[in-house]
């Protein structure tokens, strides 16, 4: 069976830099705030490009504690997209702000920037984008209209986009604050829960420091509130083991994301499209489908796993549907009865792309 995401092969190329690392985090006894911290904090700083990079528990936490930082209230408002995962406007409404829910492009499912212009009101405090399926949204355009409309900060969901590129830039590093996942399966994973927040402002980079340790401006002395949000050094020194091997993974995942593109194109099956100027890490590779349900019980009797990301949008979840807006978002909603994705990741091998791209041709047919 095609695993949909491998991460055992990942592992076994990276077991003896893994073990050495995590070895020497037992020896050391620093669970909490280690050296492998900071080490990771800088590595990743240097690598986006960005003055600092703060770890934090998660890419939820991350999130969270971005817009803490930024000061956001009970009843602000923060433009988004509805086609992600829950955390992105969870985090808005654990804060007693308001997502306000615009739509999305029908070729990228990435928030369209033309919908954003029109849903700023005088309470909008801030504009969130996700990098979907780990392809940048179009981060100029919207950095523009945040500008025109009194600096409104810009943070970018970048959970699924970890090593892609805009335009030169690295994703992370293309707004006022970046926020990253290290969730298993991401592009960059460890081997639990871990993010990472990335700012060019010292400001913004300080509160987010001090928030994921309670709000401590120094031990006991509280001077903000916080949450407990630290990374925790066995999960950073993971990160560290691989990314030895990120910069040859992407290629691969450029490579392998190629590969899908021309098949599913001369099978004359329709995808989720990449834009000339960025690429892709591809964090889910997404198909587009009008008989999803048939497509993945062929696969499933073939055992090739298959994944919906996302079958349901936001405004029309139960717990958020009271934020959706009378005109909804048509193109998210019919994205999310068609996105079908498949297996990916930087060990695939080209025999089992063309099984998997032969399966969904034929049962597209059928």
């Amino acid at each position: 069976m095609i695993p949909f995401i491998d991460l055992k092969t990942q592992y076994q190329a990276l077991k003896p830099a893994i073990e050495e690392r995590i070895k020497r985090v037992l020896e050391h006894g620093q669970y909490i705030m280690g050296p492998e911290v900071a080490e990771l904090e800088e590595r990743l700083a240097a690598y986006v490009g960005s003055r600092h990079c703060i770890t934090v528990a998660s890419g939820t936490e991350a999130l969270l504690i971005s817009l803490m930082a930024l000061g956001i209230q009970p009843g602000d408002e923060i433009i988004t997209t509805p086609f992600t995962f829950v955390a992105t406007a969870e985090v808005i409404v654990l804060l007693g702000a308001k997502p306000v829910f615009v739509d999305v492009e029908p070729d990228t499912g990435n928030i369209d920037p033309r919908c954003i212009e029109a849903a700023i009101t005088p309470k909008t405090r801030a504009i969130m984008p996700v990098s979907l399926y780990g392809q940048p949204a179009d981060m100029d355009e919207i950095a523009d209209i945040a500008r025109r409309h009194g600096d409104i900060p810009v943070v970018e969901d970048a959970a699924q986009s970890f090593g892609a590129m805009y335009k030169e830039r690295r994703s992370c590093n293309l707004s006022a604050i970046g926020c990253t996942s290290f969730f298993p399966s991401k592009p960059l994973g460890c081997y639990g829960d871990g993010g990472a927040i990335f700012t060019n402002d010292d400001a913004i980079a300080q509160a987010c420091r001090e928030i994921r340790v309670h709000g401590q401006s120094k031990r006991y002395i509280h001077t903000r509130v916080g949450v407990g949000g630290r990374m925790d050094t066995l999960q950073c020194a993971v990160v560290l083991a691989k990314l030895d091997r990120f910069e040859w993974e992407i290629g691969q995942r450029l490579a392998v994301g190629e590969r899908y593109n021309r098949m599913f194109d001369n099978a004359g099956v329709a995808r989720i499209v990449q834009r000339d100027d960025r690429s892709s890490v591809f964090a889910q590779y997404t198909v587009l489908l009008d008989n999803r349900e048939q497509v993945q019980a062929a696969l499933a009797a073939q055992q090739l796993p298959t994944a919906v990301h996302y079958p349901v949008p936001l405004d029309h979840q139960p717990a958020y549907r009271i934020h959706a807006s009378a005109e909804g978002c048509p193109t998210a909603l019919r994205l999310s009865q068609r996105v079908m994705s498949v297996p990916m990741g930087p060990d695939l091998a080209p025999e089992q792309q063309e099984r998997i791209v032969a399966a969904v041709a034929a049962a597209v047919r059928s």
